[in-house]
């Protein structure tokens, strides 16, 4: 009895399959790179000289090269007057290392302005990590505000924690607290930014005059849709996200710009037609 020899593999197939598997391991590091995106705002009579915001979110605590040097560089090329962190700075699960080093070395040329994220609170010591911010020199807003003079502007930075572990009664009080005319605080007209790690809570925002809100939290969608404004998916909006990437105006006036952030190795699945940003506003 002749035994019958076991077909030979499709070499076609293979060397398809293997070129597909090479070129998505190629865009998966081209998606990597990170970039530096740029907006030009309107201040609405209330900037009379530019100003310039860097606007950090979402690094995970992940790695930019030695001292986090590659990163640091790309902000100091910007100058920007402001640095403003909306959450996730830290990570629950990566060290701290690479955190520190980038924000040591913004507080040493800049003002720097914080606001938590749900990793920081999934890491389970928030306290410590917003201890050691306020140690080094970063303003560090928990439902308040504070007014910078800026290049004979006045602006006010405001900034609410990020809600996981707050009831959503005292989640909206930190947000009446930081609108300084909200809380009749101030009567002084000035340019305000709300710091917020979520960008899903466009219907609350709308319930306040804040002019410009920054927001992080959805890392782009992670894997972005070709020719749309559509994430695949983000946390707390779900599949099809629409609040990831880019500028919106909201109903109210106000406008927000969603940070597509900067995590990379801390990522569960690699990033597609979305690079880590550092994103750059100008307000005229």
């Amino acid at each position: 009895m002749k035994i019958k020899s076991q077909k030979k593999p499709n070499k076609k197939r293979l060397i398809v399959f293997l070129g597909v598997l090479i070129v998505l391991a190629a865009l998966s590091l081209y998606f990597e790179i990170p970039v530096t995106r740029h907006f030009e705002l309107s201040g609405e009579g209330k900037i009379k000289e530019q100003v310039r915001i860097a606007h950090v979110s979402d690094l995970h605590s992940c790695y930019y090269g030695p001292n986090m040097k590659s990163l640091v560089k790309r902000i100091g090329k910007e100058e920007p007057d402001l640095v403003l962190l909306t959450g996730d700075i830290f990570d629950d699960k990566l060290k701290d290392k690479n955190a520190k080093l980038f924000v040591e070395a913004m507080v040493e040329k800049y003002p720097v302005y914080y606001v938590t994220g749900n990793h920081e609170y999934w890491s389970e010591h928030v306290d410590e990590t917003k201890a050691y911010l306020t140690s080094v020199g970063v303003v560090v807003l928990e439902g308040g505000y504070a007014k910078e003079e800026i290049n004979g502007n006045t602006v006010y930075v405001c900034g609410v924690d990020d809600p996981t572990r707050l009831l959503r009664s005292t989640w909206e009080l930190q947000l009446a607290n930081a609108d300084p005319w909200y809380s009749g605080e101030e009567a002084e007209v000035g340019y305000k930014i709300l710091l917020s790690h979520r960008p899903e809570e466009v219907e609350t925002y709308e319930k306040y005059d804040f002019d410009l809100i920054l927001c992080g939290h959805a890392h782009g969608g992670q894997w972005r849709i070709p020719f749309t404004r559509l994430g695949y998916f983000a946390p707390n909006q779900g599949m099809m996200a629409k609040y990831v990437d880019g500028l919106f105006d909201l109903k109210n006036g106000s406008q927000m710009i969603v940070s597509r952030g900067l995590a990379r190795e801390s990522t569960p699945a690699p990033r597609f037609f979305n690079h880590p940003e550092v994103i750059i506003v100008d307000i005229k």
